[in-house]
């Protein structure tokens, strides 16, 4: 059975909170939006994950995104959540 990483990483501000795409392009390292089949967009696909940034309160939105998104790429699934503090 293939198991399933997730990576996540908390993203904190202080600062006014900017939309998912203002922090897809500060720290995705990858290829921002990228289109699968099924017309779904990745965040941000890198050499080893498939990333979904959103902000705190979609937190359960982005588990599931991030999952398809893995499946549907074959790497590993990851989310960046973004907390305004």
């Amino acid at each position: 059975m293939k198991y399933l990483t997730l990576i996540l990483t908390l993203l904190c501000t202080t600062v006014e909170a900017k939309s998912e795409r203002h922090h897809q392009e500060m720290y995705c390292k990858g290829e921002i939006e990228h289109r699968l089949l099924d017309r779904t967009r990745v965040d941000c696909l890198t050499e080893t994950h498939a990333i979904e940034y959103d902000f705190a309160r979609k937190w359960a939105e982005a588990i599931g995104q991030s999952l398809h998104y893995a499946r549907m790429t074959g790497k590993e699934a990851g989310i960046v959540i973004i907390y305004k503090g």
